[in-house]
């Protein structure tokens, strides 16, 4: 697999906390930044999923905006118990 070098601007505050957070795991900067960014699409991707199987779901079944509200406070007094 080819790289491809990247320049990014960051906020000395940021960098630093980056750097902080790399050295305390023992890793290079690249490293970490590519792990952020790679955790970063993995969800991305999964939210995507999520809402695409959430939108073929509501649209065979003729939810309102009021269900869904009920149905979460049913879940979160079920969860409260």
């Amino acid at each position: 697999m080819s790289t491809v070098t990247v320049n990014i601007s960051f906020q000395d505050r940021f960098l630093d906390s980056i750097d902080q957070i790399a050295r305390h795991e023992s890793r290079s900067r690249s490293e970490l930044l590519r792990e952020a960014a790679r955790i970063y699409i993995e969800r991305k991707e999964r939210w995507n999923q999520i809402f695409a199987e959430t939108s073929i779901q509501s649209s065979k079944q003729a939810f309102t905006e009021k269900d869904v509200l009920d149905e979460i406070s049913l879940y979160r007094s079920e969860k409260r118990k």
